[in-house]
């Protein structure tokens, strides 16, 4: 079982906090000793350690570094985010290392790990996506790459990870965070040393990615698994819609109550009667897919909780017409795979982490939120969130109808349903 956010928030700041502070006396000191003669930019490791979402909107910055820099991209992540990585489709498996975090044994043990691991494949640049996570800062420093750029603090009080970064890039929490993941690679473009890194306009057209499609055999397979899940569903006369009710553990106030979910299918049912709807979800999500299917109580309404991996969310999302969601990865993905998803925003701002691709996002906009940021690790205080509870089943309900009075057909036209229709 991995280890509770709260703990690993924990550790990363009592724990984190002065490993930092001694790492960066003790790196010092070395390059006294040991000066560090930076070699060309070769081989750039990206950290990104537990976020799906994140590692997607990183894409278009692994692009660039990948056809700018010329350069071999690695990385590293958490095992809970290591199946991400294979959807970006720009990094071999060999060229990643997976720590795990299911106890804090394996997470030192993976940890030095990945210390030595690094050195061997002779890592000159580290790029850290984190977001003021010391963990990510120590991995950053320690790993022995001359090249070290990431978010740093400057004037900022109260988020201290050390001073190892030879390339300082600013946080702009005003832009969207691709944005910022592609500043990190602008700041080793740069020709001339800047305070802070980068002073680049980065256009909106720089946002542009999508996630390959999947094959006809995993298109075939995914609707096999499809129709026995939902009896009556036929590719060629019925569309599919997705509900996708959870957001994970990190920030439980992303939640959309199921109440409110319940009477969001029921309505899609009576207005489009060639509608069938699977709820979406992780293993973990069974108990409460289930309740909601219970809820809706209508055999074209049926679970698909824990049916599914991350690596086969692209052969089911080929196969919908439509997602909605809160704020989470499986956004992400629908949204980079140009399946039409509607994303509810609440605790985080959809201004810096709206999905790249097919989305329309829904947000209150309260003037507490969002309050899950950068600043407070998204450890908000907030126990009942308004801000959801703000987005009536209605304003959902009008985008939906939008979306499919838009796509009166399958989706036959994107992924030829109609050849990978299994046989009675």
């Amino acid at each position: 079982m991995p280890i509770k956010i709260s703990t690993m928030r924990s550790i990363d700041f009592w724990a984190g906090v002065p490993l930092c502070a001694f790492a960066t006396a003790l790196l010092r000191i070395w390059k006294l000793f040991q000066p560090v003669i930076p070699r060309p930019i070769c081989r750039i490791l990206f950290i990104e350690l537990s976020e799906i979402g994140s590692t997607i909107l990183a894409g278009p910055a692994m692009r660039k570094a990948r056809d700018q820099l010329k350069a071999e991209l690695f990385f590293v992540t958490f095992e809970v985010n290591s199946t991400s990585i294979a959807l970006v489709g720009m990094i071999p498996p060999s060229n990643v290392f997976i720590i795990r975090s299911d106890s804090l044994v394996h997470l030192a043990r993976d940890s030095i790990a990945f210390l030595a691991w690094a050195r061997r494949n002779a890592i000159d640049t580290v790029i850290d996506l984190e977001l003021f996570s010391r963990f990510s800062a120590l991995l950053t420093g320690c790993c022995g790459a001359g090249r070290t750029v990431g978010f740093y603090r400057f004037r900022n009080e109260g988020l201290y990870r050390g001073n190892m970064l030879t390339h300082r890039v600013a946080y702009n929490p005003h832009i969207h965070i691709a944005k910022g993941y592609i500043a990190l690679v602008d700041a080793l473009l740069s020709r001339e040393v800047t305070v802070p890194y980068s002073k680049t306009l980065i256009a909106d057209t720089e946002l542009v990615f999508s996630i390959p499609p999947p094959n006809d055999a995993a298109l075939t397979s995914m609707l096999e698994r499809t129709c026995l899940r939902v009896p009556g569903y036929d590719p060629q006369r019925n569309r599919l819609v997705l509900i996708n009710p959870n957001s994970g553990d990190l920030l439980p106030q992303r939640r959309w109550s199921p109440a409110r979910y319940s009477e969001l299918i029921k309505r899609i049912l009576v207005d489009h009667k060639d509608v069938f709807i699977l709820v979406t979800g992780s293993a973990d999500d069974r108990n409460s897919a289930a309740d909601l299917v219970a809820r809706v109580g209508s055999n074209r309404c049926a679970s698909f909780a824990g049916e599914t991996d991350i690596s086969d969310l692209p052969s089911l999302y080929a196969l919908s017409t439509l997602m909605v969601t809160n704020d989470s990865g499986p956004a992400h993905i629908a949204a980079a795979t140009n399946l039409p998803t509607i994303v509810l925003f609440g605790p985080e701002t959809p201004k810096l982490y709206a999905p790249l691709g097919a989305a329309r996002v829904l947000y209150a906009g309260l003037a507490c939120s969002p309050c899950a940021t950068a600043y407070n690790h998204r450890n908000t205080v907030c126990t009942d969130n308004v801000c959801m509870q703000s987005i009536s089943v209605d304003a959902v309900f009008s985008e939906v109808k939008s979306v499919l009075s838009l796509n009166r057909l399958s989706r036959e036209e994107r992924c030829i349903m109609t050849s990978a229709t299994p046989s009675n």
